[in-house]
């Protein structure tokens, strides 16, 4: 599986290529972070994103675009840039057909340090050894689209799987409840009393 990683920003986009498969050992095919000036306007700086996630999309041809999901912080700016780049990543991917995956800060520090509270020095050392690299990736931003891309190759697949299971319990239940209305509506035509025009 080929995971592109994206740590959303508007000052620094941290963008993460990683191959591997769960229970395998992952591998780094490229990272690297899009950085666009504070003073410039903003539908440049999305444009200057986008045009790099594009190319990373078109040289990597990913199976899956992981994305870190915005939660609410206390500087609002800085959430609506995050939730602005993130747009303009699932609608990039959209348009190519690639799937995108969003998981909470949370889920991917317990999934690459085993402790959803870990600080982002402790997730930068644990990419380090996961993909095996030399040195750890830097900025930080940089090692959270890696830790991303990484997160959904261990945890994408079983993910898939329970939403499957969760599709297929909400049909079974749907199926059950219309025999139920059914039957229901059967007991009350079948002990309905003739009106009283075609009594004898």
């Amino acid at each position: 599986m080929r995971v592109l990683g994206v740590d959303p920003g508007l000052t620094r986009c941290g963008i993460g290529v990683v191959d591997g498969e769960r229970g395998r050992r992952a591998r780094c095919v490229e990272v690297g972070v899009v950085r666009t000036p504070a003073e410039t306007e903003l539908p440049r700086r999305l444009q200057v994103v986008g045009e790099e996630v594009e190319r990373w999309l078109d040289r990597h041809r990913p199976e899956v675009v992981a994305v870190e999901r915005v939660f609410s912080q206390h500087n609002v700016s800085t959430v609506m840039g995050t939730a602005q780049v993130s747009g303009v990543v699932a609608l990039l991917a959209a348009q190519r057909d690639v799937p995108v995956a969003f998981h909470t800060p949370s889920e991917v520090k317990a999934a690459i340090s085993g402790s959803g509270r870990a600080d982002k020095k402790q997730v930068a050392a644990m990419v380090t050894k996961i993909l095996g690299l030399d040195t750890p990736p830097k900025p930080a931003d940089a090692a959270d689209a890696l830790a991303l891309a990484v997160c959904h190759v261990w945890r994408g697949p079983m993910l898939a799987r329970i939403a499957e299971a969760q599709t297929r319990a909400e049909a079974l239940a749907k199926n059950h409840r219309n025999r139920l209305q059914e039957a229901s509506r059967a007991a009350r035509r079948s002990g309905e009393k003739p009106s009283k025009g075609h009594r004898r």
